[in-house]
């Protein structure tokens, strides 16, 4: 049986098509999170998506940070010049993204975020701006290399706000820029904040995710997600929801049901986030965990390590199809 295939085996998705295998920061599990090699290398791996989480530098640019603290992933308490810089946010001292301009964040080099996993190219890449991400995708699929879709994250957006930056104008100034006009673009925009979405779903068709974890035990209602949007409200302004594995497994790996009411409405779900070092109880392999999340019918997953989705992906199609009547 070949790839292709198994693929044209129906998957319980919203759409039928198979799940999308999303880079989450790129090919973090290999290389420093957020940083065009680890993004290259992502695409080279097979992603169908890229994922740059988004902050804003003190003269407005968008550059990829999961946080909008720099000493987790960058070597920014290797540079004395910036030591005057630090201050607390919400209890943590440290230096802020905001406080920098891009010509500043430029000198900076990414590091390994995660503990136990390679150093070993500590110091060697910068941070990239949004731009350049869009840039990379366009290079290599105009040297013939297969499409591949961007996953944005707007970071702290109304913290941004608040001093006034907004993300809306850049956003979507670079997205067109670079071509993406409509939802049939290879994009989705995805934030932990309803209020940019919202903003965003009044401003363009692009297709929209809304984030969510629990905050307690296992329950859809409104007060019970963070932040507190019910499936019902994120399916008035969204096209999807990307909750954490906890909301749809339970602590037995059992399907909690939550992909198949966000399905019920319309929704699609991209789950956050696999980890082939970092196994969710109670699953022994990564292949058994990746097993469960595609038989309960999500429609992506955000993963540090590509190779993985992708072949177990094709794996358990392949199995699918074979036991089929």
């Amino acid at each position: 049986m070949t790839a292709a295939q198994a693929f044209a085996w129906p998957y319980p998705t919203l759409s039928g098509d198979r799940p999308i295998v999303i880079a989450h920061r790129g090919a973090s599990g290999y290389l420093p999170e957020h940083t065009l090699e680890a993004y290259s290398l992502a695409i080279e791996l097979g992603a169908d998506f890229i994922e740059p989480d988004l902050v804003l530098t003190k003269d407005g640019q968008l550059v990829a940070r999961h946080d909008y603290y720099l000493s987790g992933s960058t070597d920014i308490a290797d540079h004395p010049e910036f030591a005057d810089r630090k201050k607390t946010i919400d209890g943590r001292e440290d230096w802020f993204v905001e406080d920098f301009t891009l010509a500043e964040i430029k000198t900076l080099r990414a590091k390994q975020a995660f503990p136990g996993r390679s150093i070993a190219f500590d110091g060697q890449f910068s941070i990239p701006t949004f731009d350049e991400i869009l840039s990379l995708v366009a290079e290599h699929e105009a040297q013939g290399g297969q499409q591949v879709g961007v996953y944005p994250e707007t970071k702290h957006p109304d913290h941004y706000a608040s001093l006034g930056l907004d993300f809306v104008p850049p956003l979507l100034k670079a997205l067109e820029r670079h071509g993406y006009q409509d939802r049939d673009a290879p994009l989705f925009i995805q934030s932990f904040e309803p209020g940019i979405l919202k903003r965003l779903r009044d401003a363009t068709d692009f297709r929209l995710i809304m984030l969510v974890f629990p905050k307690n035990e296992i329950d859809f209602a409104a007060d019970a997600l963070s932040p507190s949007v019910s499936l019902e409200e994120a399916a008035q302004f969204a096209d999807g929801v990307g909750p954490s594995k906890a909301l749809v497994l339970d602590s037995s790996g059992k399907d909690t049901g939550f992909v198949k009411k966000a399905h019920d409405l319309g929704l699609a779900v991209h789950i956050w986030t696999m980890r082939d070092d970092r196994l969710s109880a109670p699953f022994q392999t990564s292949q058994d965990e990746y097993a469960q999340i595609f038989r309960i019918g999500v429609d992506g997953v955000f993963t540090d390590f590509t190779p993985s989705g992708v072949l177990y992906r094709g794996l358990i199609a392949a199995g699918a199809k074979d036991k089929a009547p």
